[in-house]
Order: structure tokens, then sequence, then C-alpha cells
């Protein structure tokens, strides 16, 4: 899936589940990275971390309550696995995107409990039948005197 676009468009940005999320809710630091790259990621901001605090998001109270209870108040996000930081913005962001809207997400309903139908239910004890006969097939023959 392509990465949702960076920039906030019209205040706001949108997750990839068309979600608005307020633009001053987010906030971008860039760090040096650590790892190999030299002299390039000894002087360079490369690292990228996103901050998204929940209570400015601009959400539904639901939406935010649960995003809160799953990830809590300020949801972040880092990547320092590329040496570009654009790249490294687009990996953050991807990660913190698919964080908030999975915890976003309704849970489920509870499963509805259902009984095995009449034919299921002979077709089990068939089969236990079946393979209790092939295992008396297997036992030794018993001594009648």
């Amino acid at each position: 899936m392509a990465a949702p676009p960076i920039e906030p468009v019209d205040g706001a940005y949108l997750t990839p589940r068309g979600r608005r999320i307020a633009a001053d809710a987010v906030s971008w630091v860039a760090t040096r990275s650590g790892g190999p790259g030299g002299q390039h990621a000894n002087t360079s901001d490369t690292a990228v971390t996103v901050s998204i605090e929940v209570a400015r998001t601009g959400l539904p109270e639901v939406v935010r309550a649960r995003i809160a209870g799953a990830l809590g108040e300020v949801v972040t996000a880092s990547s320092a696995r590329s040496r570009s930081q654009w790249r490294n913005r687009q990996l953050a962001w991807q990660t913190a995107m698919d964080r908030l809207d999975e915890a976003a997400m309704p849970p489920a309903p509870p499963r509805a409990r259902t009984r095995p139908s009449r034919g299921a239910r002979e077709e089990r004890l068939r089969d236990k039948r079946v393979v209790g006969e092939r295992k008396r097939g297997r036992q030794r023959p018993a001594t009648d005197d």
C-alpha cells in the first residue's frame, strides 16, 4: 500500500482509513541516527520520530478513548532505517498511521454461540466408529482355548 501523504491538507492529515488528524496534534523530531554510515551518520539528522497527541487529534471522543486505551495519550513512531531523512519520515509516518488506525477500530462483536447440526453430530459419531473399528482391527486376535 502506498504511504499516506505526510503534508497536511486543509489543516489535517488523513489516515489510510480516512480519519482526519488535526495538524497541530502532530510533531516531528529529527535526530542523529546510530549505526553504520560513517561521517554521513555522524553529521546528519536522519532519524525521525513522529508524535501524535491523541487529545488534540479532533477525532470523536469514543475513538480518542479507544486509541488512548490501546496506545496511550501520545502515539509515537520512529525510524532510522534509511540514510535519508525524507524516507525515514515516510516510514515513521506509515507506522504511526497503521497503529492509529488499528487502535481506532471498534472491537469485534462477541461471537454468537452455535450448536452443531444434527447431520454434523451424526457424521462425527460415524467417523469415531470408523476409527475405533480400524484400531480394533490392528489388535492381536484373542486366544480362545
